[in-house]
């Protein structure tokens, strides 16, 4: 069953109206008059309804010109980053080395290295004797002679006693021998003299003779004995003698390896309990740097060379030096040369096996005004290149000027350049892929 809309019930209810009034009598005008209604309520019913519909605000309108503005804002943005022929750079500044003397001269190379002891030993016994003393502990500072350490020496002395009894008991023989030589001397004298009176034979002048030869020869081997003796004493007195452990030279303690009790020998020994040192000694004195340089920049180190040496545990303290010589060797393996570095100031706090840093310096020259001249900083991603030469792209505007440079040591982040560039000169920091001499750039932020 089709059921009519409202409008169209509306629509059939004003016609049935409009056909009763046709019908009826004596009613024409006012049936005419009721057509003009009906009519204008049906134009009213057909006419559609607009008034639901919105109408945008002021708000509206405005939020609607932001969005446009952004838009083509973002549109020029893009144009502008995409362009072509600009290369997208950051800027560094060069800046001037700061500070006087050693620094003003420029650090050419750096490397690092450990502090050294060129004296140093550790004290081990002559003899293998039980320890029955020890006079040392870390940190001791020790002279030249100083007994450090005595040891069991029981058996030891008791041999040089028995050497002792040996020498004399050798000297008494010999002197018994000596004894016996000279009255057989005056035995054979007094039988010479009685041949001569025909009182005796030939023979018993010969058997006095063969006395006294053999008694001279018997004094010769004692008195060889009583020397041998006398060495084998020597012997057991130096034996006694090693049973003191005296300090070589003066220095500090650094490390105590053994204990009163323990044995000690100057070789090492089964089972691990016997102690082959007894204590280390450093001369604070001889303290010097090593430093492993790569090969490929050790043209730029040479003897006498001046340095500033910087120790880890101590970064802001710069301690001058100089080069004593560069080890003529290479590490094969690590494709390195060792090259020795002298402290000009010596200080407690400078210690054996510390790190150390150290840059060498060049050589200072002069300008026309008599200042010494020096180099700039630059951040070392600023830089092209490695080795004795580099490159760098300085800014003009908004294009670039390719320039070689002189490259000093880099230090962390940073790369000295000793020559081609002046402070204060502005240079790219961009892809040196896409640089090039004269090339469009922008920078960035």
């Amino acid at each position: 069953m089709i059921r009519p809309h409202s409008h169209d019930r509306a629509s059939i209810g004003a016609m049935a109206r409009f056909c009763v009034f046709m019908r009826a009598p004596g009613s024409q005008h006012h049936a005419s008059q009721t057509r003009m209604d009906d009519k204008s309520a049906l134009l009213n019913q057909l006419r559609i309804d607009r008034g639901s519909a919105s109408v945008p605000s002021g708000r509206g309108r405005i939020w609607l010109g932001v969005a446009a503005a952004i838009v083509a804002i973002a549109a020029v943005a893009a144009w502008w980053w995409t362009r072509p022929g600009a290369v997208p750079v950051h800027i560094a500044a060069a800046q001037a080395i700061a500070g006087d003397g050693a620094a003003a001269a420029g650090s050419i190379l750096d490397a690092s290295g450990y502090v050294v002891a060129r004296r140093q030993a550790t004290v081990a016994s002559k003899i293998t004797a039980k320890m029955v003393e020890l006079d040392i502990e870390e940190g001791d500072h020790v002279n030249a002679g100083q007994i450090i350490a005595k040891l069991d020496d029981t058996n030891i002395r008791a041999a040089l006693n028995q050497a002792s009894a040996q020498l004399d008991y050798a000297k008494a023989t010999l002197t018994e021998t000596q004894v016996n030589l000279t009255n057989a001397q005056r035995d054979y004298d007094r039988q010479k003299s009685l041949l001569q009176g025909h009182f005796v034979s030939q023979s018993a002048v010969d058997n006095a003779q063969t006395t006294v030869d053999a008694l001279r020869a018997q004094l010769a081997t004692q008195r060889s004995n009583v020397d041998v003796v006398a060495r084998a004493l020597g012997v057991a007195q130096r034996n006694l003698d090693d049973t003191i452990v005296r300090a070589p030279f003066s220095g500090i303690v650094t490390v105590k390896a053994a204990q009163p009790g323990e044995m000690v020998s100057p070789i090492s020994a089964g089972g691990g309990f016997t102690r082959t040192g007894i204590g280390t000694i450093v001369d604070m004195d001889s303290l010097e740097i090593q430093v492993d340089v790569n090969e490929n920049f050790i043209n730029r180190v040479r003897a006498a060379q001046q340095a500033s040496a910087k120790l880890n545990a101590y970064p802001d303290w710069q301690i001058p030096a100089h080069v004593i010589a560069v080890i003529p060797t290479a590490d094969r393996s690590k494709g390195t040369v060792t090259v020795r570095i002298a402290l000009d100031q010596k200080d407690p706090r400078i210690l054996p096996e510390m790190g150390v840093r150290v840059s060498f310096l060049a050589d200072q020259t002069q300008e026309p005004g008599g200042k010494p001249a020096g180099g700039v900083i630059l951040p070392s991603n600023a830089v092209q290149g490695s080795g004795a030469t580099g490159t760098v792209f300085v800014v003009h505007g908004d294009t670039v000027e390719r320039r070689a440079v002189r490259l000093g040591a880099g230090s962390g982040d940073n790369t000295t350049i000793l020559s081609g560039l002046a402070a204060g000169e502005r240079v790219a920091v961009a892809d040196f892929a896409q640089l090039k001499d004269g090339a469009k750039i922008r920078v960035e932020q």
